[in-house]
């Protein structure tokens, strides 16, 4: 690790990544590139650009890259062709942004000549896994450097003082204890931490920031149509959008109808809990849309069997495979099964709620003619009863040698 001649580092801006420049620079006394990713997380990125500035970085050496439309596309599209939940309840949205940043940043370090890459991951989390897993799986010669685990500024004020030795700008804010710690991208924004360690207390309101509280939700509901095609999102209420396009004007409507809030107790991959509060308002919407689609176009043992696959393919997302093997097989099965979902879903958004009001498509599997309750000729009733027999046999049989 000493030999390091380059870095390329996966950079914020922000306080903790702005002293693991320095520190780089200081302890390695290598060329550091920085790689600032427009994930949609909502936030002005040129002042990243400035403080790379400012602490030596050549213009060349700064990468800031648009990939929203890559990341809804490529990584955010297949995850919900799949439903994915981790424990039943988590989207997933902090996981699946890491493996493009990670892809990305092996890309840099390729064409710069750099021979490590670096993370401002710490050593108690799943995000250090997530990115060096995609690191190796990407180019398995590759350094990695993780300064959580290595240096020795274990707390904030050991963090400030090293960023007022160096003359690193540090925002008000953050001279105090921040009150929890926030991930966004354009899929969800995730808080955790602080005041948010205790999962008896309630979190507070302030932690909330694309979400208005269900009960402060419009008294009006909010009809949106959603339309799929092969078992992506392609338009909503007849107005075609691209990909990152549809998921903001989806969190638009879910943000302002208060869906999308989930506050969750998980296991990390590391083996500790933690407790996570997570804002998913256009994502909620969408999956709801597309089991709602799946569910005419689907047939039953494919339909049931996505649903059996599902936490497998959700954890191994959680876990950061997302470019193993395994992974691969299982969007290759998924993606098959959605070749003929394609069609309309209408929806009703009201307080925190989403209610299915009616799905059509040209490739349902609705039959009218086989479920009414008036007289049809397509379907014998008296067949039923052989079929229930069959069923039935083993049941009967093992009743009789229970019954000895």
């Amino acid at each position: 690790m000493s030999e390091i001649k380059k870095v390329v580092l996966a950079y914020s801006g922000g306080l903790d990544t702005s002293v693991i420049l320095k520190w780089l620079q200081t302890t390695y006394g290598c060329e550091v590139v920085t790689f600032t990713a427009d994930l949609g997380q909502g936030e002005e990125l040129e002042p990243a650009r400035r403080k790379a500035e400012l602490l030596g970085i050549e213009p060349q050496n700064i990468y800031i890259d648009d990939l929203r439309d890559v990341f809804v596309r490529d990584y955010v599209m297949p995850m919900f062709r799949a439903n994915a939940l981790y424990e039943g309840v988590y989207l997933l949205g902090t996981s699946i942004a890491r493996p493009l940043i990670s892809k990305r940043q092996i890309e840099i370090a390729q064409e710069t000549g750099a021979d490590a890459v670096a993370h401002g991951a710490t050593g108690k989390g799943n995000d250090q896994v997530r990115f060096e897993l995609s690191y190796y799986a990407l180019k398995p010669d590759i350094k990695v450097i993780a300064p959580w685990r290595e240096w020795d500024l274990t707390s904030r004020t050991r963090l400030i003082d090293f960023a007022e030795q160096h003359q690193i700008q540090i925002a008000k804010d953050k001279r105090g204890e921040a009150p929890f710690s926030v991930d966004a991208n354009l899929l969800h924004i995730s808080s955790e931490g602080k005041v948010l360690e205790d999962p008896w207390e309630t979190a507070p309101e302030y932690v909330y920031s694309r979400t208005v509280a269900p009960e402060e939700a419009p008294d009006t509901p909010t009809i949106v149509e959603i339309a799929f095609e092969q078992g992506d999102p392609v338009a909503v209420d007849g107005e075609r959008l691209g990909p990152a396009a549809l998921l903001a004007r989806l969190n638009e409507l879910g943000g302002a109808n208060g869906v999308g809030r989930v506050d969750m107790v998980e296991g990390r991959f590391v083996g500790m809990k933690s407790r996570g509060v997570y804002e998913t308002p256009g994502g909620t919407v969408w999956q709801a849309a597309h089991r709602a689609i799946e569910s005419i176009t689907l047939d039953r043992g494919a339909l049931h069997l996505k649903d059996e696959l599902m936490p497998r393919y959700a954890e191994l997302i959680y876990n950061g495979f997302w470019f193993s093997p395994e992974r691969e097989m299982l969007q290759a099965a998924i993606d098959r099964s959605q070749e003929k979902v394609t069609g309309m879903v209408r929806l009703k958004l009201y307080k925190g709620g989403i209610q299915v009001l009616g799905r059509k498509s040209p490739n349902s599997l609705y039959s009218l003619e086989h479920v009414t309750f008036e007289e049809d000729s397509v379907y014998d009733q008296r067949d039923a009863e052989g079929f229930i027999k069959l069923n039935a046999l083993r049941l009967r049989l093992l009743n009789r040698q229970r019954q000895g």
